[in-house]
């Protein structure tokens, strides 16, 4: 990103962006269609609702947390005649309700893949089974689903799948990308809602020809090549697999200590939400962990502000990484009253690390 910066219209570019577009496809695991644009995920969200739908069009939106909300509002904004299945934070929208609300008029069905505001991931496999066999396309939110859970996008059906720079993806933010099936580009034969910038038929277009429809953000591109060629030569499936471990390690950790997880039943390898114990304010957690430490963990989001804490597992993230964090959790809670025995967390997350190496190397010889 601190090199020389790299016109938008010239060969070096084209051979850049060919490259990255090429090399999402391998690693998102997919020869649909992909396409990247210079905003936030949440832009591609927009253009997954005026590219594939027209005004009135019956669509199913699943939301359990804050960006299945999002959803919701661009669902409302655009003019879509939405079945809104809610699920408590923490919770998700099972496929039995999903099969329930299907119908022959459904046009399309939004979810997220793991719905970072709470630490649960859905079931979109089976979800994808069943829009398969109607005339809707599944639109699913992956933005922190890709590189921390498996998603076999051709295989499960899934229509529309949304990525973004800043996650697993190692990137700053700032872009956005997306694979596009052909049933889903059929859909887009039809729709009627307006577009400008984000114009997905435009964008194949263009990056056929190498090139991006508007003036795209060149250093975050470089940036992303790179972690790209990263992420090819760690293995997608090891990064997702990283993911899970200390998905895992977390919950183990986190039991031990007595904290109560928020999303038990379901939970995501992308982050995990843990409670504050009664009576402490987690946003107390959030700034110590900076104050003493140095180190970045989030609070909840909306109503879920002072009650859960968030840590991630998704990108460079590693295991010595996860021992650190959970050693200053242990202290933290401790300066504010919380019974801790110093290293219990701690112990449980090595424990399961040894077990998880040790299995792992018994299984490569």
């Amino acid at each position: 990103m601190m090199a020389s910066d790299i016109h938008h219209r010239t060969d070096d570019f084209r051979k850049l962006y060919r490259q990255i577009l090429s090399d999402l496809q391998e690693v998102m695991g997919t020869s649909y269609d992909v396409l990247a644009l210079t905003c936030s995920g949440t832009g591609a969200m927009e253009a997954s609702v005026t590219n594939f739908f027209s005004p009135g069009d019956s669509v199913i939106v699943c939301s359990a947390g804050k960006f299945g909300e999002r959803w919701v509002e661009l669902a409302k904004v655009y003019g879509l005649s939405a079945t809104v299945l809610e699920a408590p934070y923490g919770d998700t929208v099972s496929p039995d309700r999903l099969r329930q609300a299907l119908s022959t008029n459904t046009r399309g069905v939004f979810v997220q893949a793991s719905e970072s505001s709470t630490g649960a991931a859905h079931d979109v496999k089976t979800m994808g089974e069943l829009v398969q066999k109607t005339d809707a396309i599944l639109v699913v939110d992956a933005i922190t689903g890709l590189g921390t859970m498996p998603l076999d996008i051709q295989a499960w059906d899934l229509d529309v799948v949304i990525g973004g720079s800043q996650k697993a993806f190692m990137s700053p933010p700032g872009l956005a990308f997306l694979s596009i099936s052909p049933k889903a580009w059929a859909h887009s034969a039809a729709a009627t809602l307006p577009r400008y910038y984000f114009d997905l038929k435009k964008e194949k277009k263009n990056s056929a020809n190498g090139e991006s429809s508007w003036t795209p953000a060149v250093p975050v591109l470089l940036a992303l090549a790179e972690a790209l060629k990263y992420i090819k030569s760690v293995g997608m499936t090891n990064l997702v697999e990283n993911a899970q471990l200390l998905a895992q390690a977390t919950r183990a950790a986190a039991t031990a200590l007595g904290l109560e997880l928020f999303a038990p039943n379901s939970p995501g390898s992308a982050l995990t939400a843990i409670k504050a114990p009664p009576g402490m304010d987690s946003g107390l957690i959030v700034k110590d962990f900076r104050r003493r430490f140095g180190s970045i963990v989030n609070n909840g989001q909306g109503s879920m502000k002072g009650q859960i804490i968030r840590l991630a597992h998704l990108g460079y993230f590693d295991f010595p990484d996860l021992f650190a964090v959970i050693a200053q959790l242990e202290i933290i809670l401790a300066a504010h009253g919380f019974p801790v025995t110093f290293g219990t967390g701690v112990a449980a997350a090595q424990h399961f690390y040894a077990h998880a190496s040790l299995a792992k190397e018994v299984t490569h010889v």
